[in-house]
């Protein structure tokens, strides 16, 4: 069965179209949304009026008046989130929606006003000494999102001075953001010609993408032909884009008196560079462990030689296929077990179609989840194809969802958790499910396939991600000498996969030059270093499903309050509240690692009895 079935297969015809109507009915034609995004941007021309008139002072009259402002702030943040949700679904399932993607433009320019507020708050925050700054925000209207009005004083303390700050957002609308939305347009209009399944189509790199799972290695081998020649053609685009993204961090790096380019993703993680370091070495270590893994995996394949296209490779009971329907019903079971709560959000989900999972022309590649607050309500996004990886994109995907209803009704400004810890809710889901399903499987074939799903995820998260972590290290290292050419991003791409898989990769024609084009990740304006935080959240969810593991269903409730916390404490308080670890340590990492290589070694036995 192919990775990515035709519409008429049965494993596909129950897949799904979203509901955006109960958020705004029309689409991108919308009279409801138009209204929405006038008022947005006339209260933010009120607030902008607000704020040129509060006073700068600290004394309890000024204090006070800028409590309201606060609010506001607050109010027009769960707004914009609102809008640029719809934006982005709209534009993710038409890329050809020319509407859309103006909007996204026009979200942009939103985002930077409001931008513009904050550091006007900012401006207010670092006036205050430490004893009046803690006494005003004794406010009984603000005291739920001290966390976050604390965070904002520290990240201004480390700012430019703030009409440098609203210069630089102002900029960045038409310059920073723009090369991002330069290479999803890139990404959204390219296409290919691929044979599979007895006929030949136009696909978009969204459909390509997954034949890299396919069963067939002639297949995946195509696949990745095709997704490198179609980037070949955009390759040095993609590489102006890169640099001059990488260019406009850094020279606002230097100006702010920053003098490492990871303070920015460190910020943004709510992480200490000890926490950092503590999990990137536990993982280094790791990959000699998986050798065993690669090599039986090598054997079930009746390969010599691994590959990049081989990293989701199916073995074992890799004939089985989902209808979308089945598949939801699959996860929801499962995740009974363990909580009824997470259970009982799952079916309201499934029920009111919060998830877009049609095989369709025209659509973005990958999958996401994102909130709309003003709504208390969520929507995925993704492609079903009716294999197993599908089923756990699904479950991802709700986990991350469930994540936002615990924090649904909490403030605003305390419902923003850093990447990072986002993971945890998604993968602590996938655990669940392929945990349940391989206890429950009695078929030798359905055993091997699941253990190698978590093991592909280990070798993805240890291997492939900390390869783009190294390369990205690797470019703007060299990006603050000068631009970087097109070939020595290859070059650097090479050295990166070759540090991070650790030789299990033949090398050189079975590595990914390209990948630094054809990884939208690395083009993400909003978040730097878009890797690290999968790796964490890996890791981290697993100490966490080891706690439930101990515990069982009495977790739940803890479970859900550690998810409620990540909006307002840092990830190393998250750890130390709820777990009682230290992330700075290695000792939780490296625990977290031998739970998840303890499968290598039933793996392998297994792999050798089905040889």
């Amino acid at each position: 069965m192919s990775s990515t079935a035709t519409s008429n297969d049965t494993t596909t015809q129950d897949a799904p179209r979203w509901d955006l109507e109960s958020i705004f009915p029309g689409g991108s034609a919308s009279d409801q949304f138009v209204e929405f995004r006038k008022r947005l941007t006339l209260d933010l021309e009120t607030a902008e009026k607000q704020a040129e008139s509060l006073p700068r002072g600290t004394d309890a009259e000024a204090r006070a008046t800028w409590v309201p402002f606060v609010l506001l702030l607050q109010d027009l943040a769960a707004r914009l989130s609102t809008a640029n949700s719809f934006t982005g679904c709209l534009a993710s399932q038409d890329v050809h929606d020319d509407a859309a993607n103006a909007m996204t433009a026009e979200m942009d320019l939103l985002k930077s006003r409001w931008q513009g507020l904050n550091t006007a708050l900012e401006s207010f925050a670092i006036a205050f000494d430490d004893e009046a700054w803690s006494g005003w925000l004794e406010d009984e209207r603000i005291t739920g999102i001290r966390f976050f009005l604390d965070e904002l004083r520290t990240r201004g303390q480390e700012k430019m001075a703030p009409e440098l700050e609203r210069l630089a957002q102002q900029l960045a609308v038409n310059g920073y953001h723009a090369w991002e939305h330069l290479y999803y347009k890139m990404a959204g209009d390219l296409t290919v010609e691929f044979a599979a399944d007895g006929e030949s189509r136009t696909i978009s790199l969204g459909q390509l993408a997954m034949y890299l799972s396919n069963s067939q290695r002639d297949i995946r081998r195509e696949a990745l032909v095709k997704l490198e020649e179609a980037w070949e053609s955009r390759a040095s685009l993609a590489a102006m884009a890169l640099n001059n993204q990488g260019g406009f961090r850094l020279s606002l790096y230097a100006n702010r008196g920053w003098d490492s380019y990871l303070q920015e993703p460190l910020n943004l993680g709510r992480i200490g560079r000890e926490t950092l370091d503590a999990m990137w070495a536990a993982v280094r270590d790791a990959v000699p462990r998986l050798v065993p893994y690669i090599e039986a995996k090598k054997k079930l394949l009746g390969i010599d030689e691994f590959r990049w296209y081989d990293q989701t490779a199916p073995v074992g009971g890799a004939g089985r296929t989902f209808g979308f329907a089945e598949a939801g019903q699959f996860i929801r079971d499962q995740l009974a077990g363990f909580s009824s709560d997470m259970a009982s959000f799952t079916d309201k989900a499934l029920a009111e179609r919060w998830i877009e999972a049609e095989n369709r022309p025209g659509k973005a590649g990958g999958g996401f989840c994102t909130d709309f607050p003003t709504h208390k309500a969520t929507r995925i996004f993704m492609t079903w194809g009716g294999e197993y990886d599908h089923l756990m994109t699904l479950a991802h995907e709700l986990g991350h969802a469930y994540h936002g209803w615990v924090l649904r009704d909490a403030p605003f400004f305390s419902q923003g958790y850093p990447m990072n810890l986002a993971e945890t809710a998604s993968t602590f889901n996938e655990l669940c499910v392929t945990d349940a399903a391989l206890h429950a499987a009695s078929d030798p074939s359905e055993r091997l396939m699941l253990l190698d799903q978590k093991l592909g995820n280990a070798y993805v998260f240890f291997c492939n991600l900390r390869a783009r972590f190294l390369f990205d290290c690797s470019f703007y290292e060299e990006r603050a000498r000068g631009m970087v050419p097109r070939a020595r991003l290859d070059e650097l791409m090479l050295a990166a996969q070759r540090e991070a898989f650790g030789g299990t990769l033949q090398d050189p024609d079975g590595l990914h030059p390209l990948f630094w084009c054809s990884k939208l990740h690395f083009y993400i304006t909003g978040y730097p270093f878009y890797n690290w935080p999968y790796v964490f959240g890996y890791l981290f969810a697993n100490g966490v499903y080891d706690r439930a593991q101990k515990e069982g269903p009495a977790f739940a409730d803890g479970y859900r309050r550690l998810l409620a916390d990540t909006g307002s404490m840092t990830s190393e308080e998250v750890a130390q509240k709820h777990l009682g670890v230290d992330l700075a340590s290695r000792d939780f990492w490296d625990a977290a690692v031998e739970r998840i290589l303890a499968d290598v070694e039933p793996f392998v036995n297994q792999a050798r009895d089905a040889g």
